[in-house]
């Protein structure tokens, strides 16, 4: 009971983030909104493959953290009425990191166990998808999903070519999947404090300043592309940092097998990466 009060803000922000993603999961089935059950519910899908997805990542995080005795708290979800219904979700590490080997575990865990939710939900959700004539009232003023390489080939594995003048229509559970890859990408920038910033250090040390800073330079011209581009670059100059912080034993190196796995961390970044997320129709 004790433990159940303590985490009260954890429960409270949980059912919260399933109650607007639920509601934002209804609002894509085309149904006209309702105060009804059946209404509500017909957002579960959605909800629950993007809550999965957010969630595992974090508890990645978590359990990672708990292994090398690092004090962390358990998944906040951000409740938020965007069009899908949240802000994401984050956990706070209370405890500075022990050494790089640690580092790269707990950073490695989240996008790794979020990545391995989110592909089996994609093929989910792209046999649930549907194939249908583009309709110009349904097309302007919409907004349209970039490709990344992973959704690309995937789309084509279910679907070869599509064929002009018709458009794909994800379900909602193809689209949670989607938005999974799609913050697994983001975390995996080699910048700062983010997932991909603890592995990069966790490598090369101190010398992933170099990496970082580039790796920031090289958001601007992508703003092109996307102008979230620019918001998370602003974000991460005063919010995320570029700079990585060092571990209280920096000296330990990172062994082989964790060198080897950072390898995969990249190969799923550039699987994930989308340039252009969102473009408007």
């Amino acid at each position: 009971m004790l433990m159940m009060i303590r985490k009260w803000k954890n429960i409270l922000l949980f059912i919260a983030t399933v109650i607007t993603t639920t509601i934002a999961g209804a609002l894509m089935t085309g149904a006209e909104p309702s105060a009804t059950f059946a209404w509500f519910i017909s957002g579960v899908p959605f909800s629950a493959a993007l809550m999965g997805i957010l969630g595992i990542h974090e508890l990645g995080h978590y359990f990672a953290s708990k292994r090398h005795g690092v004090n962390a708290t358990l998944p906040f979800f951000i409740p938020f009425p965007t069009i899908i219904g949240t802000f994401g979700a984050f956990i706070k590490i209370k405890d500075r990191i022990p050494e790089r080997r640690s580092l790269f575990d707990i950073g490695f865990a989240g996008p790794a166990a979020g990545f391995v939710v989110a592909l089996p939900l994609l093929f989910v959700g792209l046999f649930l998808s549907d194939i249908s004539p583009a309709s110009d009232e349904m097309v302007e003023g919409g907004i349209g999903l970039g490709s990344s390489i992973l959704v690309w080939c995937s789309t084509k594995l279910v679907f070869g070519a599509i064929p002009d003048g018709m458009e794909l229509w994800f379900h909602p559970v193809a689209f949670a999947a989607w938005i999974g890859l799609w913050v697994t990408s983001i975390n995996l920038l080699p910048i700062g404090q983010l997932d991909g910033g603890h592995i990069i250090y966790s490598v090369f040390g101190r010398r992933a300043w170099k990496i970082a800073r580039y790796c920031w330079i090289a958001l601007l011209p992508l703003g092109i592309l996307w102008p979230g581009w620019l918001v998370w670059a602003v974000l991460i100059i005063f919010v995320i940092k570029i700079k990585h912080p060092p571990t209280t034993y920096d000296w330990v190196p990172l062994d082989k097998r964790r060198k080897i796995m950072a390898y995969v961390a990249l190969a799923i970044f550039i699987l994930t990466f989308t340039p252009a997320p969102f473009t408007i129709l």
